[in-house]
């Protein structure tokens, strides 16, 4: 596990190590272990080119420094991620003449290059995003995983092409301009993430998942994907084969997982999916499993009870903390190590979990990637729910429906039932298009709330952008016929990469620590794409299949529990210890001076919410996440700086 960054000169000169170094020092969390570079000098009409990377070792702790080349050194890669199939690759590369110097999961990926060219990434199963310099072929070939566990970003400064793991990276090169993106506000505010391809800086994008990039030494750059889930092609076994065949699929993935020279543990929350993936690891282990979890004085955020009886069940070595709202002294370095605005508020406890397991392991592996593999979100019950509920609402006049929305607003907000929330969250939507339901029960702001406090100038200026179409398209595009399996597909190339894996990443690197998921396995994501969707939402129990598969290992008590959310308590935060920090920085002056907000308007949210006249608490957390960004990246406020110094 790594951080990589690189740099192509085309002016005819080397590129400049010492920019290369300053680029890769911003990525030391990401691989405090070692670091390395390779360049190659600009000759004739060719590129000057730099790769460095920062090294979390893992695999191979003697030999495994990269970079890392093929026999005559004329191919070269940097590559952040594992490989988990790395040996039977080798063993096959062997066999066709390839030479190895290292044991190395990273060395397979350069004869796999040379072998199949493009095609190598059909070959690999893994988290990855690497970056190959191709001598002969004077071509750099940039790859990122199928589900995009690892992140890549790129950009052009003065004609030169950049990339990096992480976009602070950028800070460090001369002549990069620091240009808003203002459309990338507009969409963040709608979804508490940006979507790829693209970022908070106007002149740079994100590679997307399953995507590869070549760049040529004339300049001349290509992007394209190669791979992608289908869900049209249904399996054609028995429930009970699928069971079988499930069971065997996601063992052979944690199994994988496993592979690693350092100690590894486990994220345990109080759910099914980390339930059964400290099971697989404690029957694998002849060691007791080191198992971590945070939780919250509020029980109803918290899941430390169901984790702890967990982990008394498999014996586990268990590992708890509890989050307060005095923790928010670390928020600008939280937001320093995302890079741009993001607000899932579950980046904090999956900080501190990450934090609290560094301190024991190296590795842990964690239950991602299950809710969407399996339909185990309450917005799928939902949206089956919705095609009959949506047929009499259809008839009830508008009016009538708003006015009983308005009536309830406060007792929701009053009364904090969940249920009452739910309610009001569900009916909202009714007489939309699923496409529309789905993408509103995702929604942080709504379009209404959007025009209420946005600035007239912010208007004006997204008047016309929709920013509902993303997701929107996301779900009527789908290869898949029912809406369950339109939600699990826009979920999964959606929510998951942009939202959910950004917050694993970053969290966990923050903190040199490496997640491995085994439910994102690609052949878990194939084959549970092949699922009839009845058979994990069966009636309104999710996640069917995954229960039954593994029924035998699953405490009743976890299989029965219903689904409880990673976030923090922001409602009752944001009205009492962290009111007065929210005023202060999303009602200041400085914030004011940005020109996105109508401030009399966010005033009346934070009123509002503060009174108990409404639960704005996501959307709160939305504001702060962007004011604290611009203290950190653009005024360069050293308090807010995550400890680094001259953004």
């Amino acid at each position: 596990m790594c951080g990589i960054t690189g740099i192509v000169n085309f002016k005819g000169k080397p590129v400049d190590a010492e920019t290369l170094r300053k680029m890769n020092s911003l990525l030391a969390h990401r691989g405090p272990d070692d670091e390395g570079s390779f360049f190659s000098a600009a000759r004739g009409g060719s590129p000057g080119v730099g790769l460095a990377m920062r090294r979390l070792s893992i695999i191979d702790l003697e030999t495994g420094s990269q970079p890392i080349f093929n026999e005559d050194k004329s191919v070269v890669v940097v590559c952040n991620g594992e490989i988990y199939n790395f040996l039977s690759q080798r063993k096959e590369l062997e066999e066709k003449g390839h030479r190895f110097y290292t044991r190395s999961d990273t060395e397979t990926i350069v004869h796999l290059y040379e072998e199949y060219g493009e095609d190598c990434l059909k070959r690999m199963n893994g988290m990855f995003a690497f970056a190959i310099w191709d001598a002969k072929k004077e071509r750099l070939f940039i790859a990122r995983d199928r589900i995009g566990k690892k992140p890549l970003y790129y950009t052009w400064i003065k004609g030169d092409f950049y990339f990096s793991s992480e976009m602070k990276s950028f800070l460090a090169a001369p002549g990069f301009e620091k240009k808003v993106n203002e459309k990338a506000v507009h969409y963040f505010l709608t979804y508490q993430y940006i979507p790829s391809p693209m970022t908070i800086w106007k002149n740079v994008r994100r590679l997307e998942p399953a995507s590869f990039l070549t760049l040529n030494k004339d300049g001349a750059l290509r992007e394209d994907r190669y791979w992608d889930i289908d869900f049209t092609k249904k399996t054609e076994l028995d429930f009970e084969e699928a069971k079988e065949k499930l069971r065997l699929i996601v063992k052979e993935a944690v199994t994988s997982r496993m592979i690693s020279d350092v100690p590894l543990g486990a994220f345990l929350s109080g759910g099914i999916d980390s339930t059964i993936i400290t099971a697989l690891m404690s029957a694998a282990s002849s060691k007791p499993v080191k198992t971590f979890t945070v939780g919250f004085e509020d029980k109803a955020f918290s899941e430390t009870e169901a984790a702890s009886s967990t982990a008394r069940r498999f014996n586990t070595e268990h590992h708890e903390l509890i989050v307060k709202a005095d923790y928010m002294d670390i928020l600008p370095k939280i937001v320093w190590h995302y890079d741009q605005p993001y607000a899932d508020s579950s980046a904090l406890p999956s900080f501190y979990v990450s934090k609290m397991t560094a301190e024991h392991v190296k590795v842990a592996l964690n239950g991602d990637g299950g809710d969407e593999n399996f339909a185990g979100y309450l917005r799928y019950k939902a949206l089956k729910i919705s095609q009959i509920a949506a047929i009499p609402f259809k008839l009830v006049p508008g009016g009538a429906v708003e006015y009983l929305l308005e009536k309830t607003r406060g007792v929701r907000a009053a009364d904090s039932a969940r249920l009452v929330r739910y309610l009001h969250r569900f009916v909202q939507p009714l007489k939309q298009s699923p496409a529309r339901r789905n993408l509103i029960w995702h929604a942080a702001f709504t379009k209404e709330l959007k025009n209420f406090i946005y600035s007239e100038d912010f208007k004006r200026k997204f008047a016309d952008d929709d920013s509902y179409s993303y997701l929107e398209d996301k779900f009527s595009s789908a290869p898949a016929g029912g809406i369950i399996d339109r939600a699990l597909w826009a979920d999964l190339t959606a929510y998951l990469p942009e939202d959910l894996l950004v917050k694993m990443d970053i969290a966990s690197m923050a903190n040199s620590l490496e997640a491995r998921s085994p439910f994102l396995d690609y052949n878990v994501i194939e084959f549970a794409a092949s699922l009839p969707s009845s058979w994990k939402l069966r009636g309104l129990s999710s996640k069917y299949i995954l229960k039954e598969a593994f029924k035998d290992i699953l405490p009743d008590d976890i299989a029965r529990r219903p689904k409880q959310g990673f976030g923090i308590p922001l409602a009752g935060w944001f009205r009492g210890e962290w009111l007065p920090y929210l005023k202060e920085t999303v009602l200041s002056d400085r914030a004011a001076r940005r020109g996105y907000f109508n401030m009399a308007n966010v005033a009346k949210l934070v009123d509002d919410h503060a009174e108990s006249r409404a639960d704005y608490g996501y959307c709160l957390w939305a504001l702060l996440m962007l004011e604290l960004w611009h203290r950190v990246f653009i005024d360069g406020d050293p308090s807010y700086c995550g400890g680094q110094q001259g953004l």
